[in-house]
């Protein structure tokens, strides 16, 4: 698991580096999605693997082409391009590994659009080290960029003074360590000020902010060394804004879509204060699509508080988007060619413009940024006003290192189903069981020594001493990850899923005075195959009522409670609802082969 996590470091490290070159950095935190359909009987396939953010736009872009006279020229064959959703570090990865399971991970790729053009130089760089050759061009053209930003409420940023005073990482540390909180800014109604940041191991946008903030902490804007790193009051303005973190997490789409949420009820001014994310973010929030997903006949609406794009004073990094036509053995010319024609086909301006439609900034210098990056969306087209350097390699790698001692500490209660359902075999022969106790144990080591974690399993008449059907196994305690590896390995399946006391209780414990600790991120990870099957405790609506009355905004102790749906007979919508009650996010692992990424993906919260 160690080895896994180093490489996704590596591969955001080269990914940041890249950026500097090229004029941004990436990120892209999902799997899966085939954009384009079928090809036609006696046309080339030409797969693309794309991140996560421009799987809409480029599908329809492929549409475009495969319907266009490019497409239908070179060797009197047609070309059809086919777009599928695939991570960046994923990506990288599966390329690295020769792209293996094409059943699961989508036919070989010919065109690869990662976040970041480094991507490949990484990719380069691992098949080097196994004595391969390079694969992906080192010419690769960006196809759209977007810049970090810090966005905030609209109201909080004016208490800040903006949009006219410049606003950084300085200024919201200064809030952060105010005991008066918001009510230092005539706002005792917001509460405490409160950061969103995504996890910089794992998100492209987490890292980027992480170096803004040690930017910010040396005033420097270029050149960090490690001596920076080493500096004590250096140190103490990192842990100073960490501490202000409500939880961390993959991607940002967690708090858009709570923090939406939240004001569609009211309270949003009170979930998160800030949140570190693209710029583009912004523009899909404010238009009322914050995971930019709508569902059929559904309708964005505007949130009737919107956000501003704070572009923090002591500057920060894009995020670019390159086309890799693979140099790789299974790409043939005629791919080639094909994937070249659509390569120049997308960097058309009247097809450049169409990024705009999206919330980015064209990669095509020749055109001109537009709507919707104005100010009546909240955002500034001249900003940002300063780029920061990328930290050479060696710091980026100590930086990371030094983030996860500084990073907030959390307090984490994992509670495993181990109910009869969960000793049914998957394809891989192994029960459902055997696959969540080793994803369990493999994202341990994603905890630090000053974490505590508990262990709970539930499964009903689990024991006698235990009649609301949950046993807890490891109490909380710091440093304890291989007491609870050593509990997980020895669990065995027994019956039904009491699945909403266990959800309610576990919560309830876990922001009780006597058990929750205001300067941890205090959570509850769930993990369940199933559907309630309590007829004593089976009421839906009294489990959310209890959940929420511990939400953020209703209680001075917020728990959150994360969930993993695992298998195709997990209650997923129900999970949904329950998490979301906390502000957090559930987890959908039906297919079981997935559950040591979604696994890893759970813990990177904390």
């Amino acid at each position: 698991m160690r080895r896994r996590l180093a490489f996704v470091v590596l591969l955001l490290v080269a990914a940041l580096l890249a950026g500097a070159c090229a004029g941004g950095n990436g990120g892209g935190d999902f799997g899966g999605g085939d954009g384009t359909g079928n090809v036609p009987s006696g046309c080339d396939a030409v797969p693309m693997a794309v991140s996560p953010e421009k799987l809409d736009l480029l599908t329809d872009l492929a549409k475009r082409f495969n319907d266009s006279k490019a497409a239908k020229e070179g060797g009197g064959r047609c070309a059809f391009i086919q777009v599928r959703r695939t991570a960046s570090g994923l990506g990288a990865q599966l390329l690295t590994d020769g792209w293996p399971q094409e059943d699961v991970n989508g036919p070989k790729p010919v065109v690869w659009s990662p976040a970041a053009k480094s991507w490949g130089a990484i990719v380069n760089q691992r098949l080097a080290d196994k004595g391969q050759r390079p694969i992906a061009p080192a010419d690769a053209k960006p196809f759209m960029v977007t810049p970090l930003v810090i966005a905030m409420p609209k109201p909080m940023a004016e208490a800040l003074g903006w949009p006219r005073t410049p606003i950084g990482y300085a200024d919201l540390l200064a809030l952060a360590q105010n005991p008066e909180g918001w009510a230092s800014k005539g706002h005792p109604e917001w509460g405490a000020f409160k950061l969103g940041k995504t996890n910089p191991n794992f998100s492209t946008s987490g890292l980027s902010s992480t170096i803004a903030q040690y930017y910010a902490a040396t005033g420097k804007t270029r050149d960090l060394t490690l001596e920076d790193l080493n500096r004590p009051e250096v140190d103490t303005f990192m842990r100073g804004v960490e501490s202000a973190v409500v939880h961390y997490g993959d991607t940002t789409l967690t708090f858009l879509n709570n923090l939406y949420r939240n004001d569609r009820a009211g309270t949003g001014l009170t979930y998160v204060s800030a949140v570190a994310v693209e710029e583009t973010s912004i523009v899909v929030y404010n238009q009322g699509n914050p995971d930019g997903i709508l569902d059929p006949g559904e309708q964005p609406r505007p949130p009737r508080v919107p956000l501003v794009a704070v572009y923090p004073k002591e500057g920060t990094l894009f995020s670019d988007n390159p086309f890799f036509i693979l140099d790789a053995p299974w790409v043939s010319p005629a791919q080639k060619t094909a994937a070249a024609a659509f390569q120049e086909f997308v960097q058309q301006p009247e097809n450049q413009r169409q990024v705009l439609k999206f919330g980015f900034r064209p990669g095509n210098p020749a055109v001109a940024i537009a709507d919707p990056i104005t100010p009546e969306l909240g955002l500034d087209p001249n900003e940002p006003k300063t780029t920061l350097g990328v930290p050479e390699p060696p710091v980026l790698v100590k930086l990371l290192t030094q983030w996860g001692l500084q990073r907030k500490s959390a307090k984490v209660m994992l509670v495993i189903d181990v109910s009869g359902s969960m000793g049914e075999e998957t394809k891989s022969g192994d029960t459902k069981l055997d696959l969540a106790k080793r994803a369990a144990v493999d994202a341990l080591a994603q905890f630090k020594t000053e974490d505590k974690v508990a262990l709970r399993v539930f499964s009903t008449n689990i024991s006698p001493r235990a009649p609301d059907h949950y046993l807890d196994l490891v109490p909380f305690g710091e440093g304890n990850r291989e007491a609870v590896a050593g509990r997980i390995r020895s669990l065995v399946p027994t019956q039904g899923t009491p699945l909403y006391r266990v959800a309610r209780d576990s919560f309830n414990e876990l922001k009780s005075p006597a058990v929750y600790e205001a300067d941890r991120i205090n959570a509850v990870v769930l993990l369940t195959d199933g559907k309630n099957e309590d007829p004593a405790f089976n009421d839906l609506e009294a489990t959310l009522g209890a959940l929420r009355a511990g939400s953020e905004g209703q209680s001075a102790n917020p728990v959150r409670l994360f969930t993993i749906a695992y298998g195709d007979g997990a209650d997923l919508s129900t999970l949904k609802r329950l998490s979301e009650a906390t502000n957090a996010l559930a987890y959908d692992s039906r297919d079981p082969a997935t559950i040591d990424r979604v696994f890893t993906n759970v813990i990177s919260n904390f």
